[in-house]
């Protein structure tokens, strides 16, 4: 391995435990298709999509070119009354392949910005409707909406809100889905679990009444906090009582988007369409930051339409917003997922991914495993007294033996590319299954 021409310190580094990293430091310095390689020249195969977003895999070719192209034709351009082409493009693209319904779309750089400014534009428009007092928020317990401080106060997730006191003051929780003596080794969508979604009904709606409750924000599968498949029926049920009291529904798809679950997002897949929806992540394939998030017409035009004539209607925005580079990236990607039908091999790989992964039932420490389209969770149970430390273990031991995965707490979480072959998935749920008997 060369010498490294760089220092470690300096650089404070996100959701790290950096005096550990920094002691023994996992350098990644290229990657392609679905493997990573490291600074000492391993290979690395991405059990996660680098992190939920590199769905199309690694330094595709056509990602590539479009973004060199594009930076050197127009590197920057104002996104505040300026415009360029490949936002207007980029945006009719995302449109076109939304739930019939959600066709306008307001560009951000990172899934939460996308979450903040959704729960901006659901204060907005209720506001321009002349009902300025719908000003609660609505999360759910193990909700994860990135870590702005709209997206931290309507998360439930404890670690990324117990150090910031205060946050949005009216915001409440429904109960996460999360059962294991219920639906421990479900297949899919668990059996049991849809009444939870009637706590909005019977608790929050009578706490709050609906005549001050803006909008109910949910992951329609929960990813970052262990892949949470909703139960059969309950995001049928949400959608029905928003709609019974008047409250916006929307679905954080910022880990869900672009073919995680095998449609172009998990409201097609789930049969159940919110008022908007957040993206990030799978939109570029992880290669440049873009986000946003696509609204209902009526929603834009309700905003838009009832503000003075030739006044800003909606204060906000980002200097990179519909950035030229991202949204080159984008028309790349969302191009490549028709040609190479990535959406429909996410459809057809997911029974293999589910039969692999399944078969680590009884595999050391597991206590349960579930799955949803290329998505995972297998939870394992916790070293007495030492939550967290089994999981970073088998971190640690997977990407020893040349397979990344993605921990939190003791739940492992694979999102594998939706290049994936049968013979990789094999390989993946292999290695982990070989460092979980080992550990045993």
């Amino acid at each position: 391995m060369p010498p490294r021409d760089y220092p470690l310190e300096p650089f404070w580094m996100p959701f790290t435990a950096n005096r550990q990293f920094k002691a023994a430091p996992r350098i990644l310095v290229s990657a392609r298709d679905m493997h990573y390689v490291t600074e000492d020249g391993r290979r690395i195969l991405d059990g996660t999509a680098g992190l939920w977003c590199v769905n199309a895999g690694h330094c595709r070719p056509k990602i590539v070119e479009a973004i060199r192209r594009q930076a050197d034709a127009l590197d920057y351009s104002p996104l505040f009354q300026m415009g360029h082409p490949g936002e207007f493009r980029a945006a009719a693209l995302i449109a076109q392949l939304a739930p019939e319904g959600l066709d306008h779309v307001f560009f951000a750089n990172s899934g939460s910005e996308a979450v903040d400014t959704a729960l901006k534009i659901a204060l907005a428009y209720q506001r321009a409707r002349g009902e300025g007092h719908r000003n609660v928020l609505i999360g759910r317990e193990r909700g994860y909406h990135g870590v702005g401080f709209g997206g931290i106060s309507i998360g439930g997730v404890p670690a990324t809100r117990k150090a910031f006191g205060n946050m949005l003051g009216r915001v409440d929780h429904l109960p996460h889905t999360h059962n294991l003596e219920r639906n421990a080794f479900s297949r899919g969508q668990p059996e049991w679990g849809a009444h939870l979604a009637d706590d909005l009904e019977t608790r929050l709606i009578p706490l709050h009444d609906a005549s001050n409750i803006a909008a109910v924000i949910v992951e329609p599968v929960a990813g970052s906090t262990g892949v949470l498949v909703p139960p059969k029926g309950y995001l049928e049920r949400l959608r029905a009582i928003c709609d019974k009291h008047g409250l916006l529904l929307i679905f954080d798809e910022v880990i869900t988007g672009f073919g995680r679950t095998g449609q172009a997002f998990a409201a097609q897949t789930f049969g159940v369409t919110p008022d908007m929806i957040t993206f990030a992540k799978g939109v570029t394939s992880g290669a440049v930051p873009l986000a946003g998030v696509i609204v209902r017409r009526e929603i834009y035009e309700t905003v838009v339409n009832r503000a003075a004539p030739d006044t800003v209607e909606f204060s906000h925005g980002y200097t990179y917003s519909g950035h030229p580079l991202a949204t080159a990236a984008a028309e790349a990607t969302l191009a490549l997922y028709h040609e190479d039908k990535l959406f429909e091999r996410a459809r057809e790989l997911a029974p293999h991914f589910e039969q692999a992964l399944h078969s680590l039932k009884g595999a050391g420490p597991v206590i349960d495993i579930r799955n949803f389209g290329l998505m995972a969770g297998i939870e394992l149970e916790p070293l007495p007294g030492k939550p967290g430390v089994r999981g970073y273990q088998t971190f640690l031991k997977c990407f020893e033996k040349g397979v990344m995965i993605r921990v939190t707490g003791d739940i492992i979480a694979l999102s594998p590319p939706l290049i994936i072959s049968k013979a990789q998935i094999d390989d993946l749920a292999g290695t982990i299954g070989s460092v979980l008997r080992a550990a045993a």
